[in-house]
């Protein structure tokens, strides 16, 4: 549950077939008894690529992500509506101890309907080979190991077989969803040879060099690495509703429902467990434009992240309106504008209060994000009511107020030349900066030139420069750069601001901008341990009230989704969270001809 950095890629361009997707649509080639005639309760959804791999430890990208959670249950996650988390596997939330020492304990008990396919009870042992896996030192998990070192080991209780306890290091306000955010996995099918049976959590916490050269060890990644766990559809092995049918590389992935998986016996207590497709497809299309227009004929029938552009056009379409409903749900991301605060030009917060109202953000919204946004006013979404603060102002376009601030911090027009300039630690520099973003996104290019038209007005030069995503991310992790357009994306989970704000990760972390001082790592520190909702709270909104008043980033929106969706489904809502709605829980209506 990482924040990832977002951004928007340039579609490849390829000849795409509609003849590859026509199993979609109103006509029927699978459905059973409770299934309207005629009516195909297949669903099919649109992505831009291929999943990378179906390894739940080892993935990273989040296309996977989407379609392992139909085949991995954990033991809690998040209620798609409510936006929560709840028990999965597990029979309820856990009980969390802290203990004297400041360490935090976190007991589970294990549902008792919930089995392996083979019928098998799943048990603490097999959350504990899970946590193994992810352990085990060359396990090509890197991105993942960090999110698990907080455990160091576990305890098990001889009457209650069903019971267990993590031990973990520190008390850390994302424990609990961490913990449990594990893929469940059957030993029996990833360890056929019980290579794993020998070490414990313990000794995989605290001897990662020493055990990295074990046999066992070694033996166990090389063939969990392998292509076999990753696209054999007989070795890709979970506890959820669905298992994988077909995966045609490059075309589609073709998940097919359990048939007596044991979440049916709980059908209407949750989301997790009212699973309604026979068989869920995941359509690869790379290019955008084929992937509407067959989103408009009915061969796909739900597609996320459509063009802005486009999707005004899908508005006026006929046959999109008459077949597919339109949503734009919020994203749970934010963009901004990053500024340099350790550069000398940037140092004076009032530099970069003027600059903040020099960027008109609801003209952005309008013109450049055509409407699919709302104004941004810090890293927390409004959708976390309890710990967002209503009472941060948003910086108005003002450039009056901009030239004033400027005049405070020194800057003026000093030789007559129509750029400000200033004397900063006894250096006399003008007002020039550079706007940085990535190559093909024109959005971004184009708030770029709408500032430097806005800064040209009152004598700063700005030069937009565009790099390459490998570039930009690299200067950006370097400091490179004056200014540049960013944007983050999170989940429900509480915001743990130490990889974006605090000062330790200036280098090796995410904090670009280098914002940052003692008072507010402080601050960050308490937020990250305060188990308490409302204490945490209060510590929140005083943290959004100094990112708001030191400006190092000038937030801009919070994105809309823009989504098209089958009318022939029910229950097909659509979330804040990524990608916006849940394939598993579609369902035909009761008519027997798409609406």
């Amino acid at each position: 549950m990482k924040i990832k950095h977002l951004t928007v890629y340039s579609a490849i361009i390829i000849t795409a077939s509609l003849t590859l997707i026509s199993c979609g649509g109103g006509s029927s080639s699978s459905s059973d008894a409770n299934t309207p005639e005629n009516v195909s309760d297949i669903v099919i959804g649109h992505e831009l690529s291929d999943a990378q791999m179906l390894n739940p430890i080892n993935y990273s990208d989040a296309g996977a992500g989407y379609i392992l959670k139909n085949m991995f249950y954990p033991l809690l996650s998040i209620d798609f509506n409510t936006l929560e988390l709840v028990p999965v596997v597990a029979e309820a939330r856990p009980e969390i101890e802290i203990t004297e020492d400041g360490k935090m304990n976190i007991t589970f008990k294990i549902r008792k309907e919930a089995t392996w396919d083979d019928g098998t009870p799943i048990t603490p042992k097999d959350v504990e080979f899970t946590l193994k896996v992810i352990k085990n030192p060359k396990v090509d998990n890197v991105n993942n190991k960090p999110y698990f070192e907080f455990i160091e080991d576990m305890v098990f209780y001889d009457d209650d077989p069903q019971k267990f306890t993590f031990k973990c290091k520190d008390v850390y306000i994302l424990a609990e969803v961490q913990a449990g955010d594990l893929a469940l996995l059957p030993r029996s099918i990833y360890d056929p040879k019980n290579l794993m049976d020998e070490f414990t959590i313990k000794q995989l916490s605290e001897n990662q060099s020493e055990l990295a050269t074990n046999e066992k060890i070694v033996e166990f990644a090389t063939d969990f690495n392998s292509e076999k766990y990753q696209r054999d559809k007989e070795s890709i092995v979970g506890c959820g509703p669905y298992e994988l049918e077909e995966w045609q590389t490059g075309q589609k992935i073709v998940l097919k429902k359990k048939e007596n998986w044991w979440g049916d016996k709980l059908a209407g207590q949750g989301m997790f467990f009212d699973i309604n497709p026979s068989k869920i497809v995941y359509q690869t299309i790379n290019d955008q434009t084929t992937a509407k227009e067959a989103l408009i004929a009915g061969s796909v029938d739900v597609m996320r992240g459509i063009k802005a552009k486009d999707f005004q056009g899908l508005l006026k379409n006929d046959k999109f309106l008459n077949n597919f409903k339109s949503h734009t749900p919020p994203q749970m991301a934010y963009s901004y504008l990053g500024l340099n605060v350790r550069k000398p030009k940037f140092s004076d917060k009032r530099t970069r209060k003027a600059i903040a109202h020099l960027i008109d953000v609801d003209k952005i919204i309008e013109k450049i994000a055509l409407g699919y946004g709302t104004r941004a006013v810090g890293p927390i979404h409004p959708k976390k009511e309890k710990q967002f603060n209503n009472n941060v102002k948003m910086y108005d376009y003002n450039p009056e107020k901009a030239k004033a601030l400027l005049a405070e911090a020194g800057w003026t027009d000093s030789d007559g030349d129509g750029i400000l300039d200033n004397t900063i630690d006894g250096e006399k520099m003008k007002f020039e900066m550079s706007y940085l973003y990535n190559q093909g996104n024109d959005s971004r290019k184009a708030v770029g030139l709408m500032f430097q038209e806005e800064a040209r007005k009152i004598g700063i030069v700005v030069t937009v420069v565009s790099q390459d995503w490998s570039i930009f991310l690299e200067n950006t992790k370097q400091h490179d750069f004056d200014m540049y357009y960013g944007a983050w994306v999170s989940s429900p989970i509480p915001n743990d601001h130490k990889q974006i704000y605090h000062t330790a990760s200036y280098n090796g972390g995410s904090n670009y901008t280098g914002f940052g001082n003692d008072e507010t790592d402080a601050l960050i520190d308490a937020i990250r341990v305060e188990i308490d909702e409302d204490k945490r709270a209060v510590l929140n909104y005083k943290f959004q009230e100094i990112l708001n008043d030191e400006c190092s980033y000038i937030y801009l929106y919070y994105p809309k989704e823009r989504i098209g969706i089958h009318k022939r489904f029910d229950n097909a809502e659509t979330t804040a969270m990524r990608p916006g709605y849940r394939l598993s829980g579609f369902s035909v209506k009761s008519t027997n001809a798409a609406q």
